[in-house]
């Protein structure tokens, strides 16, 4: 209750709301923030915001001497600012400060396809936990289901648009931006944590299943093949085949810590 008050006095007024509470029979009334304050309830990694130094639950106050009172606005004001660096007013732990940072450019997934937006890294959340419910085994397969698909799904037109040019190909990551983004992940929690494992173990098990030599994908073909023809490729077409695999994902490879160090 403490923290609720102090964050909401530290606010500029027009951001404060009065809410009234029940505890142990008694009814209080405090002044608090809106339900969606330009509070941070992640911060992602790489991003400005992190490269600020930024911190889950810090609340910024202004952009460019411009107070705020929601995250929209911060939204807005990220958006329309072309890239050009934001002076951001922060409040931590009953201190303010400013820090300055810079968005970036990023290719965000949508129903149509992809968008490019401005962002500095900050996702916003309720500055109260809400209730919640645990889903039972069979509600929570079908979920994991949804989730399997949905990350399946936007990872190929990920990899469709930037073979396609829609979208920049420094979107491909490699270990040492894979690393960073599991440190910043970890950091954030152990659900959060979780998470970013098990959609990499997804893209990585989809990737497996593409159709190139040294992969499982590439396997089945070789199987298909065999079941059709009814004898499997000659060896000499298996080393010129597992010979261009390996040569196509070490160019991969490269490519992908090309982008780590210079993206």
């Amino acid at each position: 209750l403490s923290t609720f008050v102090t964050v909401g006095s530290a606010l500029p007024p027009a951001a404060t709301a009065e809410y009234r509470i029940l505890r142990d029979g008694a009814e209080l009334t405090v002044p608090g923030p809106y339900p969606l304050p330009p509070v941070a309830d992640g911060v992602q990694a790489p991003s400005g915001a992190n490269d600020a130094g930024m911190q889950t639950g810090d609340v910024v106050l202004s952009i460019d001497g411009t107070p705020i009172s929601a995250f929209s606005e911060l939204r807005t004001a990220v958006g329309a600012s072309d890239g050009k660096p934001l002076l951001l007013t922060v409040w931590r732990d009953g201190r303010t400060f400013d820090v300055t940072l810079v968005p970036r450019r990023m290719d965000l997934p949508t129903a149509e396809g992809f968008e490019t937006r401005w962002l500095i890294g900050l996702s916003g959340g309720l500055f109260f936990s809400p209730e919640t419910r645990t889903p039972g085994p069979f509600e929570a397969i079908g979920l994991a289901a949804g989730q399997t698909r949905t990350i399946v799904t936007t990872s190929l037109s990920g990899l469709w648009h930037m073979i396609t040019g829609a979208i920049s190909s420094c979107n491909l990551q490699g270990p040492l931006g894979i690393a960073e983004v599991s440190g910043a992940a970890a950091s954030q929690g152990a659900a959060s944590f979780v998470w970013f494992i098990a959609m990499l173990s997804t893209a990585v098990g989809l990737m497996n299943l593409f159709p190139v030599p040294v992969l499982d994908g590439g396997h089945l073909v070789f199987h298909a093949f065999e079941a059709v023809t009814g004898k499997p490729p000659s060896d000499r077409v298996l080393r010129i085949l597992m010979t261009g695999g390996l040569a196509l994902l070490l160019g991969l490879m490269v490519f992908s810590l090309t982008n780590d160090l210079f993206c």
